[in-house]
């Protein structure tokens, strides 16, 4: 039952992350289109389109990063997991991988908070537009967020699948909740 209510509200959340994701590539797209249309062709200067484009893509890259996570399609180096044959071992070795990620994603977690908060405190806005630098900020702070929840998500799922392994219950597989 636990189970099926997260699966739900991972599929939710991930068509939520794509959505938002192809809507900030199309805008950069679109937006940086125009910015070449305007200045090679119509000779127009638009003050700060570059600072627009700029903060779409990098809730693109954050959201991205998150898209990443959630697939478990980040970059791995998986030597030593290759080199395992025993499930079980590779179960550990996935468990101590993920903690010590979610350890990593925690750290980030807090300096992207501390980098929010001081953009909170102290309001900056880009020379242009005048978009507040916490905008692009924010990008950060979720996928710290997002990517700690993910990496507690595998970790979890690794540490369910060795106490699995040992009763000699059904074995999880990759992705599954």
């Amino acid at each position: 039952m636990i189970g099926r209510v997260f699966y739900t509200l991972d599929r939710r959340i991930g068509w939520l992350l794509e959505a938002a994701a192809f809507m900030s590539s199309m805008l950069v797209v679109g937006l940086m289109l125009f910015l070449v249309l305007a200045r090679y062709v119509f000779g127009w200067s638009i003050v700060g389109l570059l600072e627009l484009i700029m903060l779409f893509g990098m809730w693109l890259y954050m959201l991205g990063a998150l898209i990443a996570s959630r697939h478990n399609e980040h970059l791995v180096v998986d030597f030593v997991e290759l080199q395992m044959s025993d499930h079980r071992l590779k179960l550990m070795h996935k468990a101590l991988v993920s903690l010590i990620t979610f350890v990593i994603c925690l750290f980030f977690v807090v300096l992207a908070y501390r980098m929010l908060a001081w953009g909170l405190k102290r309001p900056q806005s880009t020379p242009g537009m005048g978009i507040p630098l916490w905008l692009p900020q924010a990008s950060i702070m979720l996928a710290a967020v997002g990517c700690s929840c993910y990496s507690l998500r595998d970790l979890l799922c690794a540490v369910t699948g060795i106490l699995h392994s040992g009763s000699g219950a059904r074995q999880l597989k990759e992705g599954e909740y």
